[in-house]
């Protein structure tokens, strides 16, 4: 018999885990990695820190975070037959897609893969914060019809991620603002992605299924996806002075805002005036400052019609379209910068395992008989 109470509809409000990862305060608008305040950490450490923060619980001193750059950088080469494998798929298909399926397959090549032991566990959540950049840049490199380029080791995380997108060293501006949108994106408590990858590792499965799942979690438009909405909403809108029309249209018909509101963010998103403040920069410095003036325009108008305010996917679209990302790759670096939260719930579900096995309530029929085929 079905248990007469309704469950939470989303799990809303269910805590399905303890975690000293991250803390999402949603009534306040805080958003805490490791017991720090992301505004103590957004433009001052580094995406290289902030992995070690969340896979050790502590920042590195000089000597951990010189050993862990280099770790990171040797880990970047990816199989050949991996290699081959995405310069095999259409050049049409979608990047996330790519993604998905070509870090499924690096646990065929990796003989660690099933090992799990925490050193092998904690060498395979690195190779795979080194590996998902390369992936998606030659994936891009690919689909171009452009050669691939190889790592270059001497380059931090994001600007050799950049230099393997577009063939050029960033400048160093260019690789700051990508590395705090690294930072930014790098952990949110049990959001659907992470969740999906603590569910796949309390089977006991592999590293990297775990990261499959995830990634296929976050492609879904209600989850990462929803940064490539706001970049197509504001190339729909076209100029500012449409931009009233447009929203209250919209509101009119009830279609969805993307990049407006949030799950758990009943205020502002701690992370959006971060990416607010680098839009500006990058609108001012490329001297075609209507996408942050749109993207300002439908935020104080949602605020001020449905006291909805714009979260992290809202502001980094324009980020990305201001540095000449293609609107795909959007959620592939969010899949990036996430890497480092969702391998660190992957090393911690791991300390203190139990299977992931909700129940649900059942609202079916009872007592049917069943009828022979012929009958029926």
């Amino acid at each position: 018999m079905s248990n007469s109470s309704s469950p939470a509809r989303g799990l809303e409000g269910v805590v399905a885990a303890s975690t000293r990862l991250s803390d999402v305060r949603g009534d306040i608008g805080k958003l805490i990695y490791c017991g720090y305040d992301i505004d103590e950490l957004a433009g001052k450490a580094t995406y290289e820190e902030v992995v070690h923060l969340l896979h050790h619980d502590r920042l590195p001193n000089a000597t951990e975070l010189a050993e862990l750059k280099d770790a990171l950088a040797s880990f970047r080469d990816l199989p050949q037959a991996v290699t081959e494998m995405i310069c095999s798929f259409p050049k049409v298909a979608p990047p996330m897609h790519v993604i998905r399926t070509a870090v499924s397959a690096l646990g065929c090549f990796d003989t660690t893969a099933d090992d799990d032991s925490m050193y092998a566990q904690r060498r395979k959540a690195l190779r795979l914060v080194a590996q998902i950049p390369v992936i998606t840049a030659y994936f891009h490199r690919y689909r171009m019809g452009l050669p691939l380029l190889g790592p270059d080791r001497s380059l931090g995380e994001a600007a050799n991620f950049l230099y393997m997108l577009n063939g050029e060293k960033p400048s160093a501006e260019t690789e700051g603002t990508m590395d705090v949108c690294y930072v930014l994106h790098a952990e949110h408590g049990m959001n659907a992605s992470t969740f999906a990858a603590r569910v796949t590792v309390a089977t006991l499965s592999d590293m990297y299924s775990a990261i499959t799942s995830a990634i296929g979690a976050l492609k879904g438009p209600l989850h990462g996806g929803a940064n490539e909405g706001v970049i197509k909403m504001l190339l729909e809108i076209g100029t500012l002075d449409q931009v009233d029309a447009y929203i209250d249209d919209a509101l009119a018909q009830k279609k969805k805002i993307m990049g407006i509101g949030h799950r758990v963010y009943k205020v502002l998103d701690p992370r959006a005036p971060h990416l607010q403040r680098m839009a500006q920069v990058l609108s001012a410095k490329l001297g075609d400052p209507k996408w942050i003036q749109m993207s300002e325009r439908i935020a104080e108008l949602m605020l001020a019609k449905k006291q909805l305010n714009a979260n992290v996917d809202f502001y980094s679209a324009t980020v990305y379209h201001s540095l000449g990302i293609p609107t795909d790759l959007f959620t592939p670096i969010f899949a990036i910068a996430r890497t480092a939260g969702w391998t660190a719930n992957v090393l911690e579900q791991l300390t203190d395992n139990r299977l992931i096995r909700p129940q649900s309530q059942y609202t079916g029929p009872v007592g049917l008989k069943f009828v022979p085929l012929e009958s029926r």
